[in-house]
């Protein structure tokens, strides 16, 4: 009798996944053009934030129907999504006056953001290494925020667009600590319902005209950052990171910020300077540093998370 040893294996080829993983990252680096274009017709900053996640939260609202009895986790995630949601508000407003690349050099400290409240609220103390490698993301954001890159009036706007890092943070604390328990898909659809949730009462309270772009073609810009942005790549991120695994992840994804970069050279006609050249590099060589294995912490923070 011959025994046959049957092994799983992943669903989707491997470089098949690296390519999903680049190509929702490259989705991910997007959002500063579908934004900055709608605020530029008037839509506000926390109305483009709804616009968001909106798309998500109806489509896979069927999802949390069926995992109903997870609750507990459910209500995790919505909360998580509310504080993400709110967060998104200051990372929205400052790309209407900011450069891109500086927003995203300072949105890529969401790691910083997550290992210290990973410590404070769940005890999982960072190596040494996610140490070093969230100093370098520190030095960045001061590079990239410093005088010569921003005016000094926009100061206060840049503190402010850091409740976006500090809210994807905690949203993915919450998706390491609290929904492992549940599928992927209802991950997304409690955090995005969530988002929508906490979003809500100030859309309800606002003017029609700061809710809807002036031109209709720029319908396709609310169409866009639902869909290209959000909901696309989120799905395929979620299929495709378990089969790389979080190290790979974390240095495919990476791809977001000199997507951003891009964005603001190619759209906007921004300049990239030699400080936030240097500050993209900072970040990339933390996200690389993060490979090891036994930097448990903030490759984990990078990759194990549904992404925005």
């Amino acid at each position: 009798m011959t025994t046959t040893s049957i092994q799983a294996r992943p669903t989707i080829p491997y470089a098949v996944a690296v390519l999903g993983v680049l190509f929702a990252s490259i989705c991910f680096g997007l959002v500063p053009y579908f934004s900055r274009g709608l605020t530029e017709q008037g839509v506000a900053p926390y109305a483009v934030a709804f616009y968001r996640y909106i798309v998500a939260a109806i489509t896979l609202l069927p999802v949390l129907v069926i995992h109903r009895n997870a609750w507990r986790e459910i209500t995790w995630g919505v909360s998580a999504g509310a504080v993400m949601g709110l967060g998104w508000i200051g990372y929205v407003t400052a790309l209407e006056k900011l450069p891109a690349s500086t927003v995203g050099v300072l949105y890529m400290t969401y790691p910083v953001f997550t290992l210290v409240i990973a410590w404070a609220l769940f005890a999982d103390a960072p190596t040494r290494r996610a140490l070093f490698a969230s100093g370098l993301i520190v030095l960045a954001a001061i590079i990239a925020g410093s005088p010569a890159s921003v005016p000094i009036e926009y100061v206060t706007m840049l503190l402010i667009s850091l409740l976006a890092p500090f809210g994807f943070g905690f949203g993915i604390c919450v998706l390491v600590y609290r929904l492992s328990r549940i599928a992927p898909l209802a991950r997304i659809a409690s955090v995005s319902l969530g988002s929508i949730l906490g979003l809500a009462p100030l859309v309800l309270r606002s003017e029609v005209a700061d809710l809807l772009p002036r031109e209709r073609s720029d319908w396709l810009l609310i169409v866009g950052i639902g869909l290209v942005t959000a909901l696309v790549p989120q799905l395929i991120y979620t299929v495709c990171s378990p089969v790389i695994g979080a190290s790979q992840t974390a240095v495919v994804g990476s791809i977001e910020l000199p997507t951003m970069f891009a964005v603001g050279y190619l759209a906007f006609g921004e300049a990239v300077t030699t400080t936030q050249a240097i500050a993209c590099a900072l970040v990339l060589g933390a996200i690389a540093l993060t490979r090891s294995r036994k930097t448990r912490t903030v490759s984990t923070v990078l990759t194990k998370s549904s992404k925005r």
